[in-house]
């Protein structure tokens, strides 16, 4: 995306999308770069990757918040994942719906955020990093889990 910002969305609701956007990417060179998550964490911003350039502290505290908490509860996570997706192992999902699922469930944990919310950041990042058809799987598995989490 290119241009002005979009003032219609408040500037903490942008801070906070290109946070989790920034995490995605991290959790991907995490996961299929086969990297270490401190190396990671350390050389994602240096190197300038695509929506890193000039990201402001509170972006990067926010998105290093996800990527630790979501990797630090993925026994949690991915148990979640496997019994809400029918008929789909996690290893035979796509890999960038697998993380922004894991993302938006790592958030559901932590609970700073109504799970609508999350949902809808999901989405969102499922549209820009994957296409509809991942959007709708990803909604689906979410507002599956966000049941499951409030039944207890």
């Amino acid at each position: 995306m290119t241009g002005a910002p979009d003032t219609s969305v408040p500037p903490r609701h942008r801070t906070r999308h290109r946070a989790r956007q920034s995490a995605v990417q991290m959790l991907y060179q995490w996961e299929v770069g086969k990297q270490d998550i401190e190396e990671v964490l350390r050389t994602f911003w240096a190197a300038n990757m695509p929506g890193a350039e000039g990201a402001p502290e509170s972006v990067r505290a926010f998105a290093e918040q996800l990527v630790r908490s979501t990797i630090g509860n993925l026994e949690k996570i991915d148990p979640l994942i496997a019994e809400t997706a029918e008929h789909w192992r996690l290893s035979r999902m796509a890999a960038l719906d697998r993380l922004i699922l894991r993302l938006a469930i790592g958030e559901f944990l932590e609970g700073g955020t109504p799970r609508n919310v999350v949902i809808n950041e999901a989405l969102e990042l499922a549209k820009t990093f994957s296409g509809d058809e991942s959007a709708k799987f990803v909604n689906g598995i979410l507002d599956a889990v966000k049941k499951k989490l409030a039944s207890g």
